[in-house]
C-alpha cells in the first residue's frame, strides 16, 4: 500500500464526521447581559422541545437527591420524619442476584435488646445449644498422610540447621579469639571532659520550666493586684 492510498483512506474516514472537533468554549459564554437575559427568559417560558431520551439500561429509583433534601425547609423534614415513623413507606421486595447467606441476628439488634433477654438467651444456649449443620471444608487437611485426626509436630532436632555429627563423636571445642584488654577508666576520665547525663539535662529543663512558671505567676498576680487597686480607688473616688 503506497502513501497516496493511505491518505485517501484517512480522508474518507474524516469525511464520515459531520462536525469537526472544537475545543473552544461555547458562544453562549460570550453573550452580553441583555442577550443572556433574553435567552434565559426564552428558555424559561418557551423551552426547547427535545426528543425523548433513549435509555439503554434499566433505571434505578434513588429517591430524592441530596441537594433537594438540603433545600427543603426544616418543617418539611419534621413532618416527613413523623410520617415515616407513623406510616412507613411500603417498598417492593428486594431483588437479589446472589445467593443469600444467613448471618443470624445483627450486632446492632443484639445490643438493642434488654439485659434480661441476653441472660435468658445465654441460659438457653447453655442448657439446649443450637445444632449447627456440618462445616463444609473447601481446603485439604494439614497433614493428610497421618492415619489419625491428631496433628503431630516435628522434633526440635529436625529443625536445627548445621552439620550433624555421627553417634559417639564429640564436637570439637570452639576456640574464640582473645578479648581485647579494657581501657583503664582513669585514662578516659583524664582525657575526655565530663559529659552531662540524661538525668542532669532533664533536671535542668525542669528547673527552667519551674522558674518561668514562677515568673509568669508573679507577673499575673501583680497585674491582678494593680487592677483591683485601680477599681477600688475609682469606686472610692
Amino acid at each position: 500500500m503506497d502513501l497516496s492510498s493511505q491518505n485517501r483512506d484517512v480522508a474518507t474516514t474524516d469525511a464520515r464526521y459531520d462536525q469537526p472537533l472544537e475545543f473552544l468554549l461555547p458562544d453562549e459564554l460570550y453573550y452580553g447581559l441583555g442577550r443572556s437575559l433574553v435567552a434565559n427568559a426564552r428558555d424559561r417560558f418557551f423551552p426547547e422541545k427535545l426528543p425523548p431520551l433513549l435509555i439503554t439500561s434499566r433505571p434505578v429509583d434513588v429517591g430524592m437527591l441530596l441537594g433537594d433534601r438540603l433545600a427543603l425547609p426544616w418543617t418539611r423534614t419534621v413532618f416527613t420524619n413523623l410520617g415515616d415513623v407513623i406510616s412507613p413507606e411500603t417498598l417492593p421486595p428486594l431483588q437479589l442476584e446472589s445467593r443469600p447467606v444467613d448471618v443470624g441476628e445483627l450486632i446492632g439488634d443484639q445490643l438493642s435488646h434488654w439485659w434480661i433477654s441476653s441472660l435468658l438467651r445465654g441460659l438457653a444456649d447453655a442448657v439446649a445449644p443450637e445444632r449447627q449443620p456440618a462445616l463444609e471444608l473447601t481446603s485439604s487437611p494439614v497433614n493428610p498422610t497421618l492415619p489419625g485426626d491428631l496433628l503431630t509436630l516435628p522434633r526440635w532436632s529436625a529443625l536445627i540447621t548445621g552439620p550433624r555429627l555421627p553417634m559417639g563423636e564429640k564436637p570439637k571445642p570452639l576456640v574464640l579469639p582473645p578479648l581485647p584488654r579494657p581501657i583503664p577508666k582513669v585514662a578516659l576520665s583524664e582525657s575526655l571532659p565530663a559529659q552531662p547525663t540524661l538525668e542532669d539535662l532533664e533536671a535542668n529543663r525542669l528547673k527552667k520550666q519551674i522558674f518561668r512558671s514562677k515568673v509568669r505567676e508573679i507577673a499575673l498576680v501583680s497585674v491582678a493586684v494593680a487592677e483591683v487597686a485601680y477599681l477600688a480607688f475609682t469606686w472610692l473616688r
